[in-house]
């Protein structure tokens, strides 16, 4: 086909015409998949969209960054040898389990530190050999770090403090709190966080460190979280020397989860909530604990027991430093609402000095008690040395007794430590935990039941209970415990406090003198146990309300008060009744007589009243015809009465000086001007100032 020929085909039948329909439709196509590319999850990779930068910071691989290339996370395996000293936190009856050491051998001691993510579901039932675990993607962005702390409000996670790797050495960053959204399964970073003043609180706009081994406790209902004590070193802060000591801590760290509301901090005043990045408080001065009987530690627990306070009570329990411990016969309280610290004996047999336990709260049915469960832990004498505990211990709040859970004849789990505890369906769930260098792999997942305080091979999913796992009469109070749900008071904490399995505690204050703070003057927050028919099955004790207890066999202060008020009050009813009975009878009397007398001196026939006087004793006169008498008393009437003699012969007895007739029937004429009745009407008030006077009177009648 020659050059003319091929210019003078029609448009129509070119191949270029013929195609372009095709190309305009792959283009229609790339320009619809490339946003549907972009926000599938596959494609590891922080872009910016057309509409702003993708939520979340996740930062590439050294291979990707050298190849140019941006590597998919892998996600974490869940077949490991041993696990320990991990962050967790438990959501709507799932484990959030993150970084801590894991091995994927035994007497592995090098490059143990990991970001490891997965979870572990507790709505469904399994056998501890078997748990339901699901690895998540190993995010790139938040650091591989072990005893710290996962903060979790009811639809976040937020990762604070922990240690980075000594084997091999990794270098600290400077702090980032990294966020995991739950729904969408992005982590967020927000940098560079700095801290507010508030109450009891360091000056504002101070750096937040990163602090490592403290101990760390969500509070949601109230949208915070808190981090307490712990240390500063090489492995938690940048340019920290190796030659400097570490330095343990006493404060306490707060943050308030984005929009949410503090009064306690001057930013969030006046009903503010705080922004997307939250607010941070670093309390350092509340109350004791500025004081040398306040010391520095790290490696206990924090416990968070509603009620006592407005906010409820915070308990540090263990923990220490290299040489020295925190006994745990005395327990430092924390008041939420004022953001102060006071002390508080215990009673009963005191558990051992340990660092790194876990813990967990249950609430009884009716909120009368509640009781922590502390287990293992280790001991840190002699160094080098170090023994791991299996033991339970039970710390029953608010008798604050103590009490060891026996564990004869059950299949104990080996002793171990910076083992994670969580509590859902009334069951302790217990990941991990190191058990010395001698033992083998184990599964690392164990179930002790709370309320028959034995280890069981499963975990028992209940059915019911809302969101947040509470117990059925707390469902409608967002102070309620979490993973309460199906937990009853065991018969050996009842033999302690009293009650019921339900609740129905008798011992309703310490054991051991309480002498100010919320312990003193608060109380546990009680429900009404209702069974299925609607009855009542429950009789929460007495609560307390200030003074000293001794337990179940010392006085009740404030019921001897009561009776002491209630006696008073009805001696005062009976007097006044005795008083009122009196003053009518007097009355009485007193109309009585005047109306005689009067009768009488008008002369009325028949009438014979011994207020007249006698003719033989000269005491009354004749006053002649025409004279006038009038009566003087006050008490008679508005107007007195005028007697008037009809004629010379006849004799009106004056009446006597008072112009009263004398009292009793058997008065004489004698009766003198200090009669009892005095000429007067007698008043109430007159009868409660001098009963006897008054008495006297009625009974000569």
């Amino acid at each position: 086909m020659s050059c003319d020929s091929d210019l003078s085909q029609p448009l129509s039948q070119s191949p270029f015409y013929a195609m372009y329909p095709r190309l305009s439709l792959l283009t229609i196509l790339v320009v619809l998949t490339l946003p549907l590319l972009y926000e599938m999850s596959w494609i590891d990779m922080a872009s910016i969209g057309i509409i702003g930068a993708k939520a979340g910071v996740i930062k590439a691989s050294d291979d990707g960054a050298a190849t140019g290339r941006l590597l998919k996370r892998v996600d974490t395996d869940t077949d490991v040898c041993n696990r320990w000293a991990g962050q967790s936190a438990l959501v709507n009856g799932t484990i959030y389990y993150y970084g801590g050491h894991s091995t994927t051998e035994s007497g592995q001691m090098n490059d143990t530190w990991s970001n490891d993510f997965f979870t572990i579901d507790l709505t469904e039932s399994w056998d501890i050999s078997s748990p339901t675990i699901k690895g998540l993607p190993r995010p790139s962005g938040p650091p591989a770090v072990a005893n710290g702390f996962l903060w979790h409000s009811y639809d976040s996670l937020y990762l604070y403090g922990g240690i980075v790797s000594d084997k091999p050495i990794a270098i600290p960053e400077p702090y980032t709190l990294w966020e995991y959204q739950i729904k969408p399964g992005n982590w967020i970073e927000h940098s560079n966080p700095k801290t507010s003043q508030g109450n009891n609180s360091q000056p504002g706009n101070q750096p937040v460190q990163q602090t490592g081994e403290g101990a760390g406790v969500s509070i949601p209902e109230l949208g915070r979280g808190f981090y307490f004590a712990g240390h500063l070193d090489a492995y938690t802060t940048p340019g920290w020397s190796n030659q400097t000591p570490r330095i343990y801590l006493k404060s306490l760290l707060e943050y308030t989860f984005p929009g949410q509301s503090h009064d306690g901090v001057e930013s969030l005043a006046g009903g503010k909530t705080a922004g997307s990045d939250g607010v941070w408080r670093n309390v350092t001065q509340g109350g004791i604990q500025d004081q040398n009987k306040f010391p520095s530690r790290a490696d206990g627990v924090l416990v968070h027991v509603p009620g006592f306070g407005a906010q409820g009570i915070l308990l540090s329990i263990a923990g220490g430093q290299e040489k020295s411990f925190s006994q745990m016969n005395v327990i430092d309280v924390y008041d939420i609402a004022t953001s102060t610290w006071y002390k508080q004996s215990t009673s009963g047999p005191t558990p051992r000095i340990r660092v790194n336990p876990c813990a967990v709260a249950a609430s009884a049915p009716d909120g009368s008690s509640t009781n922590i469960y502390m287990y293992g832990g280790q001991n840190l004498i002699p160094y080098g040395q170090q023994t791991q505990y299996d033991d339970m211990w039970v710390l029953t709040v608010p008798s604050f007794t103590w009490l060891e859970v026996d564990m004869e004849g059950q299949s104990v789990p080996p002793a171990r430590v910076g083992a994670s505890c969580s509590i859902w369906d009334g069951q302790m769930v217990v990941v991990g935990g190191y058990t010395g260098p001698d033992l083998s792999c184990e599964t690392g997942f164990y179930v002790f039941s709370l309320k028959d305080l034995k280890w069981q091979n499963n975990f028992n999913a209940l059915s019911g209970g809302n969101f947040q796992n509470q117990q059925s009469s707390q469902e409608k109070d967002p102070a309620g415990l979490s993973g309460s749900y199906g937990y009853e008071v065991p018969g050996a904490v009842q033999s302690v406090i009293g009650g019921n399995s339900l609740g129905g505690a008798t011992i309703t204050a310490p054991a051991q003198t309480v002498t100010e703070g919320p312990l003193a003057t608060g109380k546990a927050i009680t429900y009404t146990v209702t069974d299925s028919n609607g009855a009542i099955s429950t009789q929460t004790g007495t609560s307390f309300s200030g003074g000293n207890n001794n337990g179940g066999g010392g006085p009740n202060i404030g019921a001897i008060v009561a009776g002491v008020v209630a006696g008073c009050f009805a001696v005062l009813a009976a007097y006044l009744g005795f008083c009122a009975w009196v003053y009518r009878r007097q009355l009485a009397l007193y109309k009585n007589h005047v109306a005689m007398a009067q009768r009488a001196a008008a002369g009325a026939p028949h009438e014979k009243s011994s207020f007249l006087p006698s003719s033989t004793n000269g005491s009354s006169q004749p006053t002649g015809k025409g004279t006038s008498i009038t009566d003087q008393s006050s008490g008679i009437g508005a107007a007195s009465t005028r007697l008037t003699a009809t004629n010379s012969n006849d004799v009106v007895p004056r009446l006597p000086t008072g112009g009263l007739p004398p009292a009793g029937g058997n008065s004489s004429v004698n009766s003198s001007n200090d009669d009892l009745l005095v000429g007067q009407e007698p008043s109430f008030v007159g009868v409660l100032l001098n009963p006897r006077r008054s008495l006297r009177v009625i009974n000569r009648d």
